[in-house]
């Protein structure tokens, strides 16, 4: 069992209005997907409980209650193929100390606080159980753990298990072998991220492959025995569970068009895949016990489907309930264990609770629902808490943990925007823009929407071509702006490009992601134009997020006049209280004409004869003539009256 990252962003996938995934680039499916595979690692559980009403459940299901250990191989497919999918593009060009670290510390975040909690707790109770129990057994287990110093440690950092060639008994909290199994396939991502993000290349027929081949140990061990339990086998389930996702996630990469086909036969497939899994598992029971366990092989092929599918039971997964049951999945995996364990003893010495009463299949069946609501408090008061707590940390420790003033965002920014957005240079001709980038905006399922932007300006009437006049006004997009579109393209993560504000000398200029605030002044710039240095100042309210419609602009802003170079001091001032400081950019130089020129007919404006233009401006350039009314289109022969090209 694992949790995962549920914002993660696979290039090539496309989303549509009736796809299965959110605004924010969340593969829906995939999240839904988790509660399936916690709720049969849940049921096959307490299908250990001895009542006989249980009994009757398991008969009537066979297989499909008692192979639920097979959910624990499902996770670890489904966390290499999301892992990939959040942190291939970032981890896989280059091995880097500082990107090592990042990704570690988020992935400590994510599942430390919440099974620190767990595991302590439950500590507590195993402790009672050996001082005040009546027998040597103090867990459900069928290896006893051990309760000392040494051991807590080892517990504490989830590296119980590296040393064990068994998963028995190694965990106090028994189910907790794979959180430390998971917790070694993170800290070895880096270093194969490097080999994987070099096959991204391959057929997408090699990698399909690949991806099921990985399975293929630990289906012949089920084929073989009935179980993959044999020396060291809890490594060959994670590095080839974990190594088969990413397999898959680099097929569903190479999946360029994502056309209604795709998702169509995507949708079939995996709609077809768990029936055929239910089916396999039965008709191997027939075979000998256990054998239906060679299902895993289509693991790979039911996460890849679902990460494109857009109907049928990616439709089911993606529902809100479903999806928020796969956020509170890991809670739920870590907390059913000890209710179960609290259950069983009382059943020891309440008889009640035993037997084919009423009351007692009343109670059993209250104690499964009850870890519903119970991984849901976990997940509200110390999963989600803890981990934003975490994440400040590193701002902490540099120095960055007195509150900086913010400048307000929208009401329908859903969290705190940490992803870092370039500073936007100034230019009152074109209003040129920076892609932005969403590599950490894709890491939190909170930031991956950015707040509305001003939208871009359009562009002066170009030199000899069709083109709209500058605008009265500056229209302000109402919208959150999503990351999709970096999401379909590797190689820039780019959004919309940010439109410079023609009244507002400052641009806003966020800091790294691991500082929630705005950065500080930065030190005075060198304007290129007028000589003087730049200037920190503030935001003028009227462009502030929120702050109501623009005022109409000039149909040619002036530059701001020139300002005063700052005291020597400057950068030690203290910042006034509800006045962020925007620091002022260089401008980029003015753009030739013939640049422009080339810049137009790339768009989607175009004129009839765009090569009069051309020829236009190469004589306007070489009269010395830089003006963009040199160069106009009347010449055109099609206008009556007008000779032609000849007559200028």
């Amino acid at each position: 069992m694992v949790h995962v990252t549920t914002t993660a962003e696979l290039a090539p996938i496309r989303t549509t209005d009736s796809a299965p995934a959110s605004p924010t680039g969340e593969l829906r499916a995939l999240t839904g997907l988790r509660i399936v595979a916690a709720a049969w690692v849940v049921v096959f559980h307490f299908h250990f409980t001895a009542l006989p009403g249980v009994a009757l459940v398991v008969a009537a299901l066979g297989p499909v209650v008692t192979a639920g250990a097979l959910g624990v191989d499902l996770f670890f497919v489904l966390s290499g193929f999301v892992i990939a999918y959040t942190y291939l593009e970032k981890l896989g060009p280059k091995l880097t100390a500082e990107a090592t670290g990042r990704f570690v510390w988020a992935r400590a975040c994510r599942i430390w606080p919440a099974y620190a909690l767990v595991f302590h707790m439950f500590g507590i109770w195993l402790l009672a159980r050996a001082v005040y129990g009546v027998d040597s057994d103090i867990a459900f287990q069928s290896v006893q753990p051990v309760l000392s110093p040494g051991e807590w440690v080892e517990q504490l950092f989830m590296v119980q298990l590296w040393d064990q060639p068994y998963f028995d008994g190694a965990s106090w909290v028994g189910s907790t072998w794979s959180i430390s199994a998971e917790w070694l396939a993170y800290l070895l991502f880096p270093l194969v991220a490097t080999v994987f993000y070099r096959m991204r290349n391959l057929p997408f027929t090699v990698l399909a492959g690949g991806a099921v081949a990985l399975m293929t140990p630990i289906a012949l061990a089920y084929l073989e025995t009935g179980s993959p339990y044999y020396p060291w086998s809890w490594l060959v389930r994670i590095l080839c569970g974990f190594g088969g996702g990413i397999l898959a996630y680099l097929a569903v990469r190479k999946l360029k068009s994502q056309g209604t086909d795709v998702r169509r036969q995507a949708s079939l497939v995996a709609s077809v895949t768990p029936v055929l899994i239910v089916v396999g598992l039965v008709a191997g029971e027939l075979v000998g016990p256990g054998r239906g366990g060679a299902v895993i092989l289509l693991f790979p092929i039911l996460v890849g489907a679902l990460a494109l599918a857009d109907r049928g039971v990616a439709r089911v997964l993606s529902r809100p309930a479903m999806v928020h049951g796969g956020r509170i999945s890991y809670a739920l995996y870590l907390i059913h264990i000890p209710m179960f364990e609290v259950y069983w003893l009382a059943m020891a010495y309440v008889p009640e609770l035993t037997g084919s009463t009423v009351v007692a299949h009343l109670a059993g069946l209250a104690v499964l629902v009850a870890t519903v609501p119970a991984a849901q408090l976990l997940y509200r008061w110390v999963e989600e808490p803890a981990r934003r707590a975490m994440k400040k940390v590193p701002a902490q420790l540099h120095g960055m943990d007195t509150p900086r003033p913010v400048v307000p965002l929208p009401t329908f920014c859903r969290g705190p925007l940490t992803s870092p957005l370039p500073a936007v240079p100034l230019d009152d001709r074109l209003p040129l823009g920076i892609p932005l980038d969403t590599d950490v905006a894709r890491r939190d399922p909170c930031t991956t929407e950015l707040p509305a932007l001003a939208t871009p300006l359009v562009a002066e009437k170009a030199i000899g071509l069709r083109g709209a006049a500058w605008p009265t006004r500056v229209e302000v997009q109402r919208e959150p702006i999503p990351n999709e579109v970096a999401r379909r393209d590797p190689e820039t993560h780019a959004l919309p490009l940010v439109a410079n504000l023609p009244q507002a000398p400052e641009v806003l200029d966020l800091p790294d992601f691991d500082d929630p605030w705005f950065a500080r002044p930065r030190p005075a710039q060198q304007d290129r134009r007028s000589g003087a240095p730049g200037d920190a100042r503030p935001l003028p309210d009227r462009l502030l997020p929120g702050s109501g419609a623009p005022g109409p602009a000039p149909s040619r802003p002036a530059r701001p006049a020139p300002v005063p170079a700052p005291p020597a001091d400057a950068a030690a001032e203290v910042v006034p209280a509800g006045a962020p400081m925007l620091p002022v950019i260089s401008p980029l130089p003015v753009p030739r004409p013939v640049d422009r020129v080339q810049a137009a007919r790339g768009a989607e404006v175009r004129s009839p004869h765009p090569e009069l233009a051309e020829k236009l401006v190469a004589a306007g350039l070489n009269r010395g003539r830089h003006r963009a009314r040199n160069a106009r289109p009347h010449a055109a022969p099609h206008i009556a009256g007008q000779r032609g090209p000849e007559r200028r």
